[in-house]
C-alpha cells in the first residue's frame, strides 16, 4: 500500500508518516511539498491513495485535485485547516473522496483512510442480486456496471454503491442516515453534505432533474426514493421491505 502525502509542512509529513506506519506496517508513505510535485508523483509513482493539503505554496489543493481527476480515479482525501461546510462541499464536488480538518487525530485519519479504501475495494464479494432494469436504466450489481440507453455510465465506485442501494429499494424512501451508513460507513452517519453532493452528481450522470425527477426523488426531511414502475406512493413507509435482509455495503 503506497500513500502520497502532499503538504508543505515537513513536521506534518513526518508526524503523519510515523503515526500511520505505527498503525499500518505495510504502508509506504511518499511525500510532495508542492502541487506540481504532487501531480508528477501521482503519474509516476501511482499511489493507492492521496492525502492532499489545500494550502500549498504554488497551486492550491483544489486545483491539484481538479488536475488529478483529469487522468485518474485514485482516491483523494483533502486536508485543510478550514472546516466550513462550503469547503467540504467544494472538495467533494471536485471529486475528493473525503475531507479531514486540521488538526486531526492520527487514529481518526487512519479510520478515514480505511473507510475510503473499504468503499473502493475492488475485491469485494460478488453481488448475486438480480440486475435492475427501469426504462432506459440498467444496473448490473454483480458486474458493478450501469447503463443508460445501452451506453455504460462512467460512475465512480462510491456513485455506483449509492445507485445500487437506491435501486435495490426502488419505490421506497431510503432514510438519509441509512444511505450514509451503507454507502460510506457508520462513521459518516451525520455527514449530510456528502450525500447531497453525490446525489447531485448521480442525477447529472442519469440526466435526471431534481424538480421533475424520472429516477431520484428527494423526500424532504426523510431521505431519497428511486422511482420505478409500480413504485410505492410518496405516503408509503420509509423502510423498504428488504431492509433487514439488504446486503451490507460497507
Amino acid at each position: 500500500m503506497r500513500l502520497l502525502l502532499v503538504d508543505d509542512d515537513a513536521d506534518v509529513i513526518e508526524s503523519v508518516r510515523v503515526g500511520l506506519q505505527m498503525q499500518w506496517r505495510d504502508l509506504e508513505v511518499i511525500a510532495a511539498g508542492t502541487g506540481e510535485d504532487a501531480l508528477h508523483m501521482v503519474e509516476s509513482e501511482r499511489p493507492d491513495l492521496v492525502l492532499l493539503d489545500v494550502g500549498l505554496p504554488d497551486i492550491d489543493g483544489y486545483a491539484v485535485l481538479t488536475e488529478i481527476r483529469r487522468f485518474t480515479d485514485t482516491p483523494v482525501i483533502m486536508l485543510t485547516a478550514r472546516d466550513e461546510p462550503i469547503d467540504r462541499v467544494r472538495g467533494l464536488e471536485l471529486g475528493a473522496d473525503d475531507y479531514v480538518a486540521k488538526p486531526f487525530d492520527h487514529l481518526e485519519l487512519f479510520a478515514r483512510i480505511k473507510a475510503v479504501l473499504r468503499r473502493l475495494d475492488a475485491h469485494a464479494p460478488v453481488d448475486r442480486t438480480a440486475p435492475f432494469s427501469h426504462g432506459e436504466l440498467e444496473v448490473d450489481f454483480a458486474a458493478h456496471q450501469a447503463r443508460l440507453n445501452g451506453e455504460p455510465l462512467e460512475l465512480t465506485p462510491t456513485e455506483f454503491r449509492l445507485l445500487a442501494v437506491l435501486t435495490r429499494n426502488a419505490g421506497w424512501v431510503v432514510p438519509t442516515e441509512r444511505l450514509l451508513t451503507q454507502v460510506w460507513g457508520r462513521e459518516y452517519a451525520d455527514e449530510h453534505d456528502y450525500l447531497r453532493v453525490y446525489i447531485r452528481r448521480l442525477r447529472a450522470k442519469l440526466r435526471d432533474d431534481a424538480e421533475h425527477p424520472r429516477y431520484i426523488r428527494t423526500e424532504r426531511g426523510l431521505g431519497y426514493r428511486f422511482l420505478a414502475s409500480g413504485a410505492a406512493s410518496p405516503a408509503s413507509p420509509t423502510s423498504p421491505p428488504d431492509a433487514a435482509a439488504a446486503p451490507d455495503m460497507e
